[in-house]
């Protein structure tokens, strides 16, 4: 039944009845988490041969002795793996520690602090804004809100940020000096930039503030479930629009190996990167050169990347089928949500309707499910229609997966039907 065909009879009679099927599990004391996008232990173990793979041997191809001080761009070998994980040259490629959020944050106190290739710093500005598609990844947000930058939402569609939006922000307001891009399975919806979005974004450099910078964060690159969605160059579209300076991409192998100790990588041009190592060599004295060389070796001795992401996309795969399934079997063509079906990425996003988000994550966490706060894909946990909910289903193993999911249908059954009866009730009294 769709719940906007339900009389209010009908209402009361169906929220009874979902009551009554949330108090049972709600007697169950589950305890489930999904949250966070985290790789299972399944996934894990398919790197696990990284422990003892250098057998005291820790010298790199070019002589490189890994155990010694050193190598700010980190080595030639590890640069290589980042290049082919962002379809960019090594040599423009820095490599480091195993957090790519750590490098964007690096990237954006630079900007902030001391401006890139000789431009003016962001904090001389009279409001510093950057661009923000949503819904989003919060981890963004909460860099520009810790540093006091402004943020203004942008929407975000199946091919990318509403560039009208976009251009109209860059070309009115000098004060915008940056954008957030995950432009391939983006984190939540897991769509793709189109080759349209993606020039649209390489030409920005033309009309805005010289220091502006697109913060690319291309985290999902090689994540399929299936065939690969070839996402557009923008580094081939920069050097066509001659805005090479304007870009930044990141890309890190934290779901890709184990997530605690990867490798991260920046790719820009070299005066963006030199702007970089001038800063970064006043906080250390290089990176973590074993553990580099351990993940070259990996990927030379014991599989490719592309047969790696495979084993990763097998474990993965149900997980997402099964979580379609629940939302397909229990709301679809029920008017009570909306939601994407990804091909790659770790995440599914969904949009309950306008005001139920919160709700239905409060009835989730008092039965036993953890779901990331409301509001957290949008600037400051502010969502203006309280809708979306980010479900991350790659940690649980499936059969928890699977009473999670049960239990967040329900959820949003019981969210919706008595947000409608409500609304039923206001308008005949």
């Amino acid at each position: 039944m769709h719940i906007e065909s339900a009389t209010s009879s009908q209402l009361v009679e169906w929220e009874k009845e979902l009551s009554v099927h949330y108090e049972r599990i709600c007697q169950h004391e589950l305890s489930l988490d999904i949250t966070r996008g985290k790789p299972s232990a399944e996934q894990l173990h398919l790197s696990d041969k990284l422990d003892g793979i250098l057998a005291t041997d820790y010298r790199a191809a070019d002589g490189t002795d890994t155990r010694n001080y050193g190598g700010m761009t980190g080595l030639s070998c590890a640069r290589a793996l980042g290049a082919d994980l962002l379809q960019v040259p090594t040599e423009e490629v820095m490599a480091g520690g195993n957090s790519s959020l750590t490098l964007m944050y690096h990237a954006v106190l630079t900007g902030y602090l001391f401006g890139f290739a000789g431009n003016v710093p962001w904090r001389a500005l009279e409001s510093p804004k950057f661009l923000c598609p949503v819904p989003g990844y919060d981890r963004h947000f909460t860099i520009c809100e810790q540093l006091g930058i402004g943020m203004l939402a942008i929407p975000l569609g199946k091919g990318g940020p509403d560039m009208e939006c976009v251009e109209k922000h860059v070309r009115e307001d000098g004060d915008i000096i940056g954008i957030w891009c995950v432009p391939k399975y983006a984190n939540p919806t897991g769509i793709t930039y189109n080759r349209e979005t993606v020039e649209r974004l390489a030409q920005l450099g033309q009309i805005a503030n010289p220091g502006f910078r697109i913060f690319w964060d291309n985290a999902y690159a090689v994540h399929d479930l299936g065939p690969s969605i070839n996402l557009a160059s923008i580094r081939a579209a920069t050097l066509e629009n001659d805005t090479v300076d304007s870009v930044l991409q990141f890309a890190s192998t934290s779901k890709v190996t184990h997530a605690g100790s990867g490798i991260a990588f920046v790719s820009a041009s070299s005066a963006n990167l030199d702007s970089l190592k001038l800063q970064m060599q006043a906080m250390t004295i290089g990176p973590d050169k074993v553990n580099q060389l351990r993940h070259s070796r990996f990927f030379t001795e014991c599989t490719t990347l592309e047969e790696h992401m495979h084993k990763h996309a097998s474990i993965l795969k149900p997980k997402f089928e099964c979580v379609l399934e629940h939302l397909q079997n229990a709301l679809g063509d029920s008017g009570m949500g909306q939601w994407e079906k990804p091909r790659g990425g770790y995440f599914v996003s969904f949009n309950t309707r306008p005001g139920c988000a919160k709700a239905v994550v409060g009835l989730a966490a008092d039965a036993g499910v953890k779901l990331t706060p409301a509001g957290a894909t949008f600037p400051y946990g502010n969502d203006p229609e309280d809708s979306n909910i980010r479900i991350a289903p790659s940690f649980p193993p499936l059969e928890e997966l699977d009473t999670a999911m049960s239990v967040f249908v329900l959820c949003v059954q019981l969210a919706s039907v008595r947000q409608r009866l409500a609304q039923c009730r206001n308008a005949s009294g």
